[in-house]
């Protein structure tokens, strides 16, 4: 019994109840023992061979350790054996139990000797340092990403207010426009009635003129004042009432009305914006490095890498192409992560589409077209896809859900080939080639390494040239590893690697596919014109399915025609490697 820290005695406690404070630990029995009963178990035949420790030494021990017992929770029987099958101890009622078919049965005191001096303490020991500083790790990395978090949502806001003072003063300005051209309109409107108000002003100062020297001529005047005044009044007046017949017949008393109309785009803000931008969380791959465990190390011992001569891939299906892009030509053919399938499709010098194809090969949709040429696609992370425009120089980001360009990479050379592991992005010409880090969009340029097509594997560069009929491997770095020819390879394309490191070729001059070997030592002819295969361009693979997707132009006869009656197309066909 232990309560607060104390260990009372077992024997004392169960035979009369008392709560003796107990200074040993029985290992063999499980019981606590006072001092007395400690002497006579030392004492006893059966027992004074049993290892004990003390009280305090058996408090330091850990909570799940005071669990485990020496004894058989079914049978009640001490542990004497242990079986290999089942990696566990057993008694000697268990033999007869659960362990009748099991033959690796040996004694338990041989697991047990030299247990605490084992190297197996030394590499768990290691383990769990290299656990420990793994969680250290990827603490210090979850708050270095809540302080760059914190600090991007201040630049966010940043940008957010940025914008709404450009916006602001934007309006401003074309408000103030606006008023200017309504200041000067009406400044024009009144000055033209103001001059018109003075004139009609002055006719008719000059008819209240009259008005007033009529009564006067008729009270004072003679007959032939009379006469003559009244042939004057007469002039007068239909000189002015022609006045006011030209104005009323002119457009001088049109009535000019000033009118405010807000121009449509205006209006349409207020209408179409429903937000003023999106707050997206771009999910990237982690940089965090950890450590790698002794499980991970002892699969890669155990895993079984076949040799070259056992690789042969077995048909699977062929893309469906729709009819009315049967005729395009095929520059790229991908496997995405979902087991989908992209390719690159070309009608003629300025229509390029991004075809996406079902896990079953059948057509789905367009997802963009390019009035550039395009010439090779890679999967880049999450639902990005990258496409070189080849002269352009430059490097197109799309996003496959979307329909849409994300991001457009311009580079200081032409863009072919293109290959990406989810952290950098490798574009490449006959001449040179760039990695581009994806975290900042850096770019660092490879004079030397200039290459037609292109894959990343195990940290290395992999590349074909087409004019020289080679394969080449480089570090990152750009240093050459080894380069490799052989007859079987002519004018050579596309590359890809399995997750053995095995180079798969198109050898696009004589209608093959060849694998090289990870040394680029030795190669071996997988595809030929045999298995149907028509001038290779594309290759893909998916590491952790096995499969691969390759291009070919395949030769499509009529149900009522003969075989000379025949059109050729491109396609792709799917393997399991």
């Amino acid at each position: 019994m232990a309560s607060s820290g104390r260990y009372f005695c077992t024997l004392c406690y169960d035979n009369d109840r008392s709560s003796t404070d107990a200074v040993t630990w029985c290992i063999e029995c499980e019981v606590f023992l006072c001092t007395d009963c400690e002497k006579h178990h030392t004492k006893s035949r059966t027992s004074k061979d049993h290892k004990t420790m003390s009280t305090k030494d058996y408090h330091k021990l850990p909570k799940f350790m005071l669990e485990i017992s020496s004894q058989c929770r079914d049978h009640k029987k001490r542990f004497e054996l242990y079986c290999s099958f089942h990696d566990c101890p057993c008694c000697i009622t268990c033999i007869t139990d659960k362990h009748k078919k099991c033959q690796d049965l040996k004694p338990l005191s041989h697991i047990l000797k030299q247990v605490k001096s084992s190297a197996s303490v030394q590499l768990f020991e290691k383990d769990l340092k290299n656990v420990k500083e793994n969680l250290e790790e990827i603490i210090k990395h979850l708050f270095s990403r809540i302080d760059t978090n914190k600090r991007q949502k201040t630049k966010a806001a940043e940008q957010i207010r940025s914008m709404r003072k450009s916006i602001d003063d934007f309006l401003y300005k074309l408000e103030q426009e606006m008023l200017d051209d309504l200041e000067s309109k009406q400044s024009q409107l009144k000055s033209k009635m103001t001059f018109l108000l003075q004139q009609v002003t002055q006719q008719a100062n000059e008819i209240s003129q009259l008005q007033s020297e009529f009564s006067k001529m008729t009270q004072s005047a003679t007959e032939l004042q009379m006469y003559f005044g009244l042939r004057e009044i007469e002039k007068t007046t239909s000189k002015v009432e022609k006045y006011i017949d030209e104005l009323k017949s002119g457009d001088n008393l049109k009535e000019n009305n000033l009118e405010v109309i807000i121009s449509y785009a205006m209006q349409s803000i207020l209408q179409d914006v429903k937000s003023f931008g999106d707050i997206n969380i771009n999910t990237s791959q982690s940089t965090l490095r950890t450590k790698s465990g002794r499980k991970n190390q002892a699969q890669n011992l155990v895993s079984t890498v076949p040799r070259i001569e056992e690789i042969k891939p077995s048909m699977l299906r062929t893309l469906k192409i729709p009819e009315d892009m049967k005729y395009m030509g095929l520059t790229a053919c991908r496997i995405l992560p979902d087991g989908k399938y992209l390719t690159l499709n070309s009608k003629n010098y300025n229509s390029h589409a991004l075809l996406l194809f079902g896990n079953d090969g059948i057509f789905e949709r367009k997802v963009i077209t390019f009035t550039e040429y395009i010439h090779d696609a890679c999967f880049v992370r999450n639902n990005t896809v990258a496409v070189t425009l080849g002269s352009e120089y430059q490097t197109a980001l799309v996003d496959i859900e979307k329909n849409t360009i994300i991001q457009t990479i311009k580079l200081s050379h032409s863009c072919c080939g293109v290959a990406s592991d989810g952290q950098i992005l490798m574009i490449s010409n006959a001449e040179k080639s760039t990695i581009v880090n994806l975290n900042d969009v850096s770019q660092t340029i490879l004079e030397g390494v200039g290459i037609t097509g292109i894959s990343l594997f195990g940290g290395n560069i992999y590349g074909t040239v087409f004019s020289d009929n080679k394969v080449c491997c480089y570090k990152e770095t750009g240093e050459p590893l080894w380069t490799f020819q052989h007859h079987d390879i002519d004018s050579p394309e596309g590359i890809a690697l399995d997750k053995y490191g095995f180079v798969y070729i198109t050898s696009r001059g004589n209608n093959n596919f060849v694998v090289v070997s990870p040394d680029g030592k030795t190669c071996k002819k997988i595809l030929s014109e045999a298995d149907g295969i028509n001038y290779p361009v594309n290759i893909d693979i998916h590491r952790e399915t096995g499969m691969m997707i390759v291009s070919s132009k395949i030769r499509e006869t009529s149900d009522e025609t003969d075989d000379w009656d025949y059109k050729i197309y491109q396609t792709a066909f799917v393997y399991k490697i």
